[in-house]
């Protein structure tokens, strides 16, 4: 359920969320960063101690298995996954072991996920083994601890002003900043391209990974187009849509909504979609099919709300 509480201090202070929607796979040996580097999107060879780093996973054909957060530690490297998706890509992963020495396994029984975001979570999660990962257009951090220890890490974070805050609040500090999820704004019929994650999990410059003959096709001979994109959507006053909703222009359907959520930020409703490229450009009026009848949108630049730190998530070049 969404706080208003709890946005406000994700927002103008510190919120803390524990993200059971994620799962944790364990990649150790000395050779886990060169075996991942030829599966990959981004360029994680190169990862120093405490580097963080999108990519995703791809087929073949280009389509997307999974998107991830690449966290290296000393000792392991940890792929931060969809939690739903974790044991069946432990599973596929392992199986593209061969001679390497590398182990992977699914440590999301062991192992939760705690974020705190938010312009005061520097200062809330000093001290602590964190990672820092601005995700969502304001400072973060996120803590890998024992399932055990969870709960004395999330009071020591209140004891210094954080708020412990809701999934649904972080998603929509999410959709505000433009940034889609697998399993909700992408799938695995999605090109990584028509999602608009390039800038942040794809290196144009490092070796071959699988499914980089697709990328670098559309990206050269096609100058990156793609015959859908995701935007954002402004939508009028009234009820949000909800994810699998038409999107519509002149009596044509020209794509879907994902995810939808009232902004504080901007106080009204957002959205984010997949319109045909004929219809990306901002300021462009569409329609959204609901149950309840239509709603007016149009199509806006992401992300929605500006971010208060610096580029999420660029590529190591």
């Amino acid at each position: 359920m969404f706080s208003p509480d709890g946005y406000k201090s994700l927002r103008a202070g510190a919120g803390v969320v524990r993200r059971g929607d994620r799962g944790v796979l364990s990649v150790t040996g000395v050779d886990r960063l060169s075996w991942l580097q030829g599966l990959l999107t981004n360029d994680v060879v190169a990862m120093p101690i405490g580097g963080v780093r999108d990519a995703a996973y791809l087929t073949p054909q280009g389509r997307m298995v999974t998107d991830l957060r690449v966290v290296n530690l000393a000792d392991r490297t940890l792929l931060d996954v969809p939690a739903s998706l974790a044991a069946a890509l432990r599973v596929r992963l392992d199986g593209l072991l061969f001679s390497e020495d590398a182990q992977i396994g699914d440590v999301s029984r062991d192992l939760q996920i705690v974020d705190v975001h938010g312009p005061l979570a520097p200062a809330v999660a000093a001290g602590e083994d964190v990672v820092s990962d601005a995700a969502f257009g304001v400072p973060g951090f996120s803590a890998f601890v024992e399932w055990s220890s969870a709960d004395a890490l999330v009071a020591r974070l209140v004891s210094r002003g954080a708020v412990e805050t809701t999934l649904a609040t972080l998603d929509v500090l999410r959709v505000e900043a433009g940034r889609p999820a697998f399993l909700i704004d992408m799938d695995e019929h999605t090109i990584p391209l028509e999602a608009g994650i390039e800038d942040r999990a794809i290196s144009f410059t490092k070796g071959c990974y699988v499914g980089q003959e697709v990328i670098v096709r559309v990206m050269h001979r096609g100058g990156g187009r793609v015959a859908k994109k995701l935007v954002g959507l402004r939508l009028a006053k009234g009820e949000l849509p909800k994810g699998g909703d038409v999107l519509v222009a002149a009596d044509r359907e020209i794509g879907r909504v994902t995810s939808a959520v009232w902004s504080p930020a901007l106080e009204g409703g957002i959205a984010l979609g997949y319109v045909h490229r004929d219809f990306m450009a901002a300021g462009s009026a569409v329609e959204v099919r609901t149950a309840h009848g239509q709603l007016n949108a149009t199509v806006s630049p992401l992300p929605f709300v500006a971010p208060s730190v610096g580029p999420l998530q660029p590529p190591i070049e």
